[in-house]
């Protein structure tokens, strides 16, 4: 069963390792994005709104911008555009890598079609589902709350775990009877003691498969933090330009690194 808790462990610490490793970023206001806005919201309340590149509103009132301040207002707007939908991303990618484990555990050991697997299956579709909604994740709409990106993770504890937790202990049956069926199903002592063998084999060889699988996606997860986590810090920069440039944004302060 060790490959079961490990397949849940991943699930709730890949993503805070990807991100933990590289990011000592945070969010100081949640993000909204739709199609024609971007807003940052400050206790709920919307503070900072830009309306297509370079309409700019603070605390409700429009702000008169010279063509050099509509550029980099608009420099900033391309990029956060393209920064938050990024984090849902790794959010989600994180998530599918554990889920995935666990899937191809319980498959490998009740077989791909079994009461057990397709139970999981359709939760791990579930799961991917509210895991796009806490994001408001659909049509080009996200949503994130403020955040310190050290500990992303912590938002796939608890719910997500104890699903997944409840889920493989409904299958531990299942599990145990395939395990019994591929082991005893001779009464020859020597015949079941070679189908122990095989049955370790089987095990060992998916062992080593999936820890090879989980691996190589662990190490392209990080690489897309370690890409998002720079973005992120070059963001900070055009967002400083911006306090010096807009005094009205001097207060202004979504994006914080550790350097400040």
């Amino acid at each position: 069963m060790k490959l079961l808790t490990a397949g849940i462990i991943v699930s709730t610490l890949v993503c805070s390792t990807a991100l933990a490793k590289q990011c000592d970023v945070n969010f100081n206001y949640g993000v909204i994005i739709d199609p024609h806005h971007v807003r940052m919201l400050k206790h709920g309340q919307t503070y900072v709104q830009i309306n297509g590149q370079n309409q700019l509103f603070v605390n409700g009132r429009e702000i008169s911008l010279e063509k050099d301040q509509q550029a980099l207002l608009s420099q900033y707007t391309l990029g956060i555009r393209q920064q938050v939908p990024e984090i849902v991303s790794i959010a989600i990618e994180g998530v599918d890598i554990g889920l995935k484990a666990v899937n191809q555990v319980i498959g490998g050991l009740t077989g791909e079609n079994s009461a057990s697997h397709q139970k999981f299956q359709q939760k791990f579709d579930e799961m991917q589902s509210r895991l796009r909604k806490r994001f408001n994740h659909s049509d080009n709409n996200y949503y994130i709350g403020a955040q310190d990106f050290d500990d992303f993770g912590e938002i796939f504890a608890g719910e997500f775990e104890s699903e997944i937790e409840e889920i493989v202990s409904n299958s531990i049956g299942s599990i145990l009877m395939a395990v019994g069926a591929a082991i005893t199903n001779d009464d020859d002592a020597q015949n079941s003691e070679k189908r122990v063998d095989t049955f370790d084999k089987r095990m060992t060889d998916m062992g080593k498969n999936l820890k090879l699988e989980i691996s190589s996606r662990v190490s392209s997860l990080e690489h897309k933090a370690d890409k998002f986590c720079q973005n992120l810090i070059q963001l900070d920069v055009i967002e400083t330009k911006l306090q010096q440039s807009i005094y009205q944004l001097l207060e202004f302060d979504l994006i914080k690194t550790s350097g400040e």
